[in-house]
């Protein structure tokens, strides 16, 4: 008899039926059983490509001139799809200024509000967001952004210039075209002003019911060299504004018109003669200058830009929502958002830029990308996390769309990480309308069951931007980390080692900063409370200090029991078998594989798991769940819900096929302390 049909009798008798028959409540049923339109994927469409030619579908959804039948008509290629609405905006073509155009959208979104489609609106030409296509620095040309760049060969080293050439804005795979400062707040205010504003006099009916949220993309400081797009896409790329070749290569800093009058009133220092110390210099003079000004920036930006967009977005009854540029090097933060968790909580919707679907790659490499906007919402309060996804990293890299079983594990990789919102840069016409639709039930099936959930990690990791504020020091070349000071190294890469180590042992996580950390609040105990969350432990990457207040905290956390696990010093840190030992999560898998991507849940009292394999090959094991009781299994592919055997010894038996997903709901109410 083959070893595994005597393996598979054997399970059978030690596996307890312990309910013969269960299901959801009847409110989760049938939102699992017909998902809501905004409960599925937003479809991305700027209604025409560079070329200026129509998309499939949109040439019968914005015809010239036709009724809003037609409209309608055309709408129903998106909802034949699965889709619950779109991200769109209004003509690129003569941006924000053709009224043809303007009634054109007006069109489009009436027929959604029609047939209960969502739209969300996309508020730039192209990206990054926040120059209006070049609109708002054709009202005033002040409003460029600027950075402060250091020549050590000139006697007067300190060069105030544009910040374009050697830039993103320069070098991207939209537009090259000069930017817009985001931490001057007449640029922000002029950019509300001919975007926001436009977009509300002209929808104004459609605010808050059809039109939900406002979509950033890619805003930054813009004053870093983040490297160069391949030669061969570059040459393709529109070029706006001539590129000056003769701009040096230099390292920089952003600045603005009252950078220097706003530090000085914050600090009661002249900012003017300690410049050098922005560049270059080790003492701890050096690095208490740079760390106050980059504390200033961060606050500059998190209130000048995207606050702005909060507050707007606010008044109209819409989300602010986007996401930021490169998410996924905590380095990069400093000089493109000066803090990039604390931009990220400005917005009502944070999200995330994900360009590849490829799901082994996320869980392993891509987990600081989908960490940052699940953790500003966590620390805010808010439950709802945004992506743009794609496979953009597939068929740039000559490997074809990314297929449906790919697409699924993505998805719910990023639904583990808290993802409610799918706005999708997937092309429809690379797959058939039965494998869309089934992208689009799944989906919907995940928010069916998540998005009124709350999630539910107890472990904090310290973002450790305080630091780093200090070690950074500006580079001429593409900004990497082998470029920083050796502390810096070892702060990144300590960092984002341990944000691995936890993905890969299933330990849901929450980054924090030392604003949010030193604003905890300790509970009686032990426990740190933040917004809705609960968390007994800390982890701290090498060598990073905190400051006074936060460091208080962490006492008083450590005195009431709290764990803190400091890499470099604390065994535990070593390897994930050793974290996930000190740590001891309420939920493991056995035996432990890195392949398997966990989301903790809680909703209406209960426990729910999501579990998702993002292997190629079939994992049989087990969960180790430290609450008693009975569960429903669901299968968010398939829209089936089945009742769990659970073993004799209480573990409760997983099995994931290839790229495969389950959800777990607990049946019994937990007691969990608020």
């Amino acid at each position: 008899m083959p070893s595994r049909l005597v393996a598979s009798l054997i399970l059978s008798l030690i596996l307890v039926p312990s309910i013969q028959a269960a299901d959801l409540p009847p409110q989760w049923q049938a939102a699992w059983d017909s998902p809501v339109a905004a409960d599925r994927p937003l479809q991305i469409v700027h209604e025409v490509d560079l070329a200026g030619k129509l998309p499939e579908g949109m040439n019968q959804l914005l015809p010239d001139g036709k009724p809003n039948g037609i409209a309608r008509k055309g709408l129903e290629y998106y909802r034949q799809r699965g889709l619950g609405g779109l991200v769109c905006n209004v003509s690129f073509r003569d941006y924000l200024e053709s009224d043809e155009n303007w009634a054109r959208l007006a069109t489009a979104v009436e027929a959604c509000r029609d047939l209960g489609m969502v739209v969300w609106i996309y508020d730039e030409l192209g990206y990054p967001s926040g120059g209006a296509g070049g609109l708002v620095l054709k009202r005033n040309p002040d409003f460029e952004a600027q950075e402060l760049a250091y020549d050590a060969s000139l006697a007067d080293p300190f060069i105030l210039r544009p910040a374009y050439e050697h830039t993103h804005a320069s070098n991207n795979y939209h537009a090259a075209r000069r930017y817009a400062n985001l931490i001057d707040d007449r640029a922000a205010a002029c950019f509300v002003d001919i975007t926001h504003n436009a977009y509300y006099q002209h929808l104004k009916p459609f605010f808050g019911n059809t039109i939900q949220a406002m979509f950033t993309d890619e805003p930054s400081l813009i004053a870093v060299n983040i490297g160069q797009i391949p030669e061969e896409v570059r040459k393709r790329v529109k070029v706006v504004d001539p590129i000056d070749p003769n701009v040096k290569l230099l390292p920089r800093v952003p600045w603005c018109y009252d950078l220097a009058q706003r530090y000085q009133e914050r600090f009661g220092e002249d900012l003017i003669p300690q410049r050098r110390s922005l560049f270059v210099g080790d003492a701890e003079e050096d690095r208490r200058v740079r760390r106050q000004f980059w504390s200033l920036v961060a606050d500059l930006i998190a209130d000048r830009y995207f606050g702005t967009l909060e507050s707007w977005c606010e008044q109209h009854h819409v989300a602010s929502s986007g996401h930021s540029l490169w998410e996924e090097q905590v380095l990069h933060h400093v000089p493109l958002e000066g803090n990039g968790l604390k931009c990220l909580g400005r917005m009502h919707i944070p999200g995330l830029d994900l360009l590849t679907s490829d799901p082994q790659a996320v869980i392993h490499s891509g987990w600081m990308t989908a960490g940052m906007p699940a953790s500003a919402a966590r620390l805010g309060g808010r439950r709802r996390v945004m992506t743009e996804v794609s496979d953009f990293s597939q068929k740039m890299g000559g490997q074809g769309p990314a297929g449906l079983p790919e697409m699924l594990a993505t998805a719910a990789w990023q639904a583990t990480w808290d993802v409610t919102e799918f706005t999708l840069y997937y092309s429809p016409n690379d797959r058939s309308v039965d494998e869309y639709r089934r992208y689009g039930d799944f989906v919907g099936r995940l928010n069916a069951v998540l998005k009124p959930a709350t999630p539910d990690p107890d472990v904090l990791l310290y973002y450790p931007i305080y630091d780093l504020w200090a070690e950074y020091l500006p580079v001429a070349e593409p900004l990497k980390v082998a470029s920083q000071t050796p502390r810096a190294q070892q702060l990144a890469n300590s960092f984002m080692q341990l944000g691995q180590k936890l993905q890969r042992s299933q330990i849901p996580f929450t980054l924090v900063d030392h604003e949010n950390l030193a604003a905890a609040q300790l509970q009686e105990d032990g426990a740190l409370k933040i917004a809705n969350n609960r968390y007994r432990a800390l982890l701290l990457p090498t060598d990073a200090q905190l400051p006074p207040q936060a460091a208080a905290v962490v006492e008083q956390f450590v005195h009431k029991g709290g764990r803190v696990v400091r890499a470099g010093v604390d065994q535990a840190a070593e390897s994930a078998e050793a974290l996930k030992a000190e740590l001891d999560p309420p939920v493991r898998i056995e035996p432990a594989s890195p392949h398997i991507a966990l989301g903790r849940f809680v909703r209406d009292g209960r426990q729910v798991l999501l579990l998702v394999n993002v292997g190629t090959e079939l994992y049989e094991g087990g969960l180790r769940v430290k609450t008693a009781g009975d569960w429903l299994e669901l299968d968010p592919e398939k829209g089936t819900t089945a009742p769990v055997s659970i073993a004799s010894d209480g573990n409760v038996p997983l099995n994931l096929n290839a790229r495969q997903t389950k959800i777990l709901v607990q049946l019994q109410q937990v007691d969990k302390k608020q």
